[in-house]
């Protein structure tokens, strides 16, 4: 659906790219870089515009992370993305061929960091300098909501960097995956999950006394085990 806007853009010369002369490659470089930022603010807002979490949460309530969690996105999320999306390529000028280059890749990263793949430690502690990883995105599927609220890049993991919003000193033994207003598995089959949405929220991440449910921060080593 994104392919059309993509054409349009090409033809009528509109978006960034298509006024400021930038040589291959290194156009479609820029591209997936602005491209990848800007899906860095969407991802954002699905968590902290209310609107936008009704139809993001039903991603959250996996009580198990893996490669099937990157395919558990909501109608109505996918829906709304493509308004954002297409915002993305009307203002940034991508091509149809970066567009396609951009979605491979992404799709590759998404797939990656949902997995329960368990790298080498010291490895993944260089890699998380580059992209995000399965412990560092582990982290943001934690049901503490300032872990959640947390590492919401989607590639390249230098956004959050940038904004002070990676959270990497946590132990993976200590994470708990899921939202804390569903803690059972009967509470999110996948009929159950199409209709959070539509239905009255709960406090997602209060717990039973009152209390949010937060992790206090502690120092430790960066992405520990």
């Amino acid at each position: 659906m994104l392919v059309p806007v993509a054409e349009w853009a090409m033809r009528h010369r509109v978006g960034l790219l298509n006024r400021v002369a930038i040589r291959a490659p290194f156009d479609t470089i820029v591209a997936i870089v602005f491209l990848d930022y800007t899906l860095w603010w969407w991802h954002r807002a699905n968590h902290q515009v209310p609107f936008l979490w009704r139809f993001h949460l039903p991603h959250h309530v996996d009580l198990d992370l893996d490669a099937s969690t990157a395919l558990r996105f909501h109608f109505g999320e996918l829906t709304l993305s493509i308004a954002y999306r297409s915002m993305q390529i009307l203002l940034i000028g991508t091509s149809v061929f970066q567009l396609w280059l951009w979605q491979t890749i992404l799709f590759a990263s998404i797939l990656f960091h949902h997995s329960n793949a368990r790298l080498p430690l010291a490895f993944e502690r260089i890699l998380v300098r580059f992209i995000v990883t399965p412990r560092m995105h582990g982290i943001h599927h934690s049901d503490r909501l300032n872990e959640t609220n947390s590492n919401w890049s989607s590639l390249l993991s230098v956004w959050d960097y940038i904004h002070g919003t990676m959270v990497l000193n946590v132990s993976q033994p200590e994470i708990t995956i899921g939202v804390p207003a569903y803690p059972h598995p009967a509470e999110v089959t996948i009929g159950k999950v199409l209709l959070l949405p539509f239905k009255r929220q709960r406090r997602d991440f209060q717990l039973s006394d009152g209390s949010l449910s937060l992790r206090s921060p502690v120092e430790k080593e960066a992405l520990p085990a």
